[in-house]
This record gives structure tokens, sequence and C-alpha cells, in this order.
């Protein structure tokens, strides 16, 4: 813990100290001493977590950093590849092409031979039957009725589990609780993404990921979000709850 103490902030000091050391001070002081030792989330959840909302909100130079810091710390690269696979359904391929291309660079500096091993389940022609199967494990039969719906969003409605699900959730190398954790993240890091959010805040709670964990997820995302995001996130997670009570 306490060599990554030392990581996380060696970037802000090397970049700030001489212009802004008031700035590092507080920075060092909320993250070192309050953050990290908040909550109780593994090593890879919490750096999944982080990774996730800085593709989010699209925080480049910081995620960039942060991948280090989850190298170093022996996070799996096949967990942080699917992290960014994934991502692409949520934040769109625009948003994610660069992130995955800095993914690659860092990894090659780190001596990891790509492409990683092959971690799909599926195929062209199973994707749908396979991903429409997980929609419904994790969010009830309601899933499978969407796809009778014939007006004009049937496309969307197949793709949600031909690809979203079919393509992605299928796959190895992240379990049903990390994919939804770093949904989760992906959709609060963007803001604007309430009602997508309470979805995913539910099926957060039917694969274990209580209102306890998402809170101190929300925690850790925190400082790299700001208040005001993570604030609506607690929210969604609270009126979720009272609801499923």
């Amino acid at each position: 813990m306490e060599k990554q103490k030392t990581q996380l902030f060696n970037k802000i000091n090397s970049k700030f100290m001489a212009t802004d050391p008031e700035f590092v001070d507080i920075i060092k002081n909320f993250l070192q001493e309050e953050v990290l030792n908040a909550g109780n989330l593994s090593e890879k959840e919490r750096m999944l977590c982080i990774l996730s909302v800085l593709l989010g909100c699209q925080g480049m130079e910081e995620y960039c950093h942060m991948l280090h810091v989850a190298l170093d710390s022996n996070i799996d690269p096949v967990a942080i590849k699917e992290t960014v696979y994934q991502a692409a359904a949520y934040l769109g391929i625009g948003r994610v092409s660069d992130y995955l291309l800095k993914t690659n660079e860092i990894m090659k500096e780190y001596g990891i031979s790509l492409p990683l091993p092959a971690q799909s389940t599926t195929n062209r022609k199973s994707r749908f039957e396979k991903g429409l199967a997980k929609q419904v494990e994790l969010f009830g039969l309601q899933m499978a009725d969407r796809q009778k719906d014939t007006g004009p969003r049937q496309n969307i409605n197949r793709w949600l589990a031909s690809n979203c699900f079919g393509d992605y959730y299928t796959r190895n190398g992240l379990n049903d609780q990390e994919r939804e954790m770093i949904t989760f993240c992906f959709i609060l890091a963007q803001g604007g993404c309430e009602n997508q959010l309470r979805g995913h805040t539910a099926g957060n709670f039917g694969v274990g990921n209580d209102k306890e964990k998402l809170y101190q997820i929300v925690e850790q995302c925190m400082p790299y979000i700001g208040y005001p995001r993570s604030l609506n996130a607690m929210a969604v997670i609270d009126e979720v709850a009272s609801k499923l009570k």
C-alpha cells in the first residue's frame, strides 16, 4: 500500500510541485489519508473502478498514470483490456479508440505480449442467443419480451442483446459482478444518464454488489469525477434500494 501511495503522487509532484505546491498538498492529503483508506474494496476492484470512470469522463492523462499504477500493482492485463473493450458499448467507439491505443502502448512498455489470449465465448451465430440469455440472467424475463417489439426500437433492442451483452458480457476475463461494477462506473462518470444508471444499479444489486459496496465504489471514484456526479449516483443508489425493499 505504501508503494502504491508513492506511485499515486509521483506525477502530481513532478508536474505541479514547482508551480502549485498548495494544490499538491491538498490532493496528497485527501487521497492518501482519506480516500485510499476508505472502504474495503479489493485492489483489483478499486483500480478497475478508477480506470472506468477515467474512461467515462475522458481523463486521458490521469488514465495513463493510473494504468501504470494498476500494472505495477499486478492487476491482470486481461481484466484491464476487458474493461476497455466493454467501455465501447457504453461510451462509444469514438471515445474509446484512443484509450485502447494508449493501453496497448503502455502494456508494450511493460513487455506484455499482444494480443492477449482470446476471451470470446460466442461467434456470429450464437452471440444473440447467448447475449439475450445473459440479459435475462442479470435483468429478468422482461429482456426477452423486448425482442417482441417490432416498432422503431427493434434494432437497438436486438443490438443490446447481440452486441452489448453477446459481444462483451459473455466474454471471459471479468465476472458478472465486475462487469456490472465497471458499467456502473462508465455511466456515473458521464453524467446525464441517470435512467441507465438506475437500471445498472439494480443490475449490480442483482449480482451481489449491494448498496454499501456501490457507495464505496462511488467514494473511490469521486476524486476523479467530482462531487456533483458522485452525489447524483448516490441519490440513484438510494432511490433504487428503497424501491427494492
